[in-house]
């Protein structure tokens, strides 16, 4: 393989980015133009190649550390590569995602399936069931009186959702739903259908699975 500076200017890939336009570089020449430079002992080029072999082994569990494990791979790029990924993500998440199952849900939150708190999310969409936002609204420990429907619903009416779907982690690993879930969750219930909002679902989660109240009969 050619390093960046054996090539000539047509096919480097600033070059070729500019004449062809992003779609005609392959994978490395886009990381390639994302890092800039390369590191002492890696023409860029090379680097390049090594970050995208490790996309490709497990792209949805690239972390800063997995990619600073990567010789010549400083924290200021690895930065900007989990930026990139990031941004990417939410617009993606915006644009294409629509929800039809509880398994896609359960993937759109695998950000938060390790975390050792409680986190209450709410994902809001639109009439055709894609979304529009995902937030966290509370962490800790979860009981009616803190997860109030105040804040669970004033993004969604700002984001002029026509549904909404609520979700928590148990960092225990325990899956059932408590007394105090289902009280949350009917709670919720009243105040969606006052506001003319649809809950489709409250998903329980952790690292290991999940359950959907919608799909047990208790929403």
């Amino acid at each position: 393989m050619k390093k960046i500076n054996e090539l000539i200017a047509v096919d480097k890939p600033r070059e070729k980015l500019e004449s062809k336009g992003a779609s005609a570089l392959k994978d490395y020449e886009l990381m390639a133009i994302l890092m800039g430079s390369g590191s002492k002992d890696k023409d860029v080029l090379q680097l390049s190649r090594e970050i995208v072999k490790n996309f490709e082994n497990d792209f949805d569990n690239i972390t800063l550390d997995s990619l600073l494990k990567i010789s010549g791979l400083g924290k200021a790029k690895a930065s900007k590569i989990i930026s990139a990924i990031e941004l990417s993500r939410r617009y993606l998440i915006k644009q294409n995602t629509k929800i039809t199952s509880p398994e896609q849900i359960y993937a759109e939150l695998r950000d938060f399936k390790n975390k050792q708190q409680e986190y209450f999310i709410v994902i809001t969409l639109d009439g055709a069931n894609h979304i529009i936002e995902k937030r966290v609204v509370f962490i800790g420990t979860l009981n009616s009186s803190l997860v109030h429907p105040r804040e669970v619903f004033a993004d969604a009416l700002t984001d002029r959702a026509a549904g909404i779907i609520i979700a928590h982690n148990h960092p225990s690993g325990n899956l059932e739903a408590s007394k105090e879930d289902i009280n949350i969750t009917n709670r919720l219930k009243e105040g969606a259908k006052l506001l003319g909002i649809d809950l489709i679902d409250h998903i329980i989660f952790s690292k290991d699975g999940f359950i959907s109240l919608q799909e047990q009969g208790k929403l």
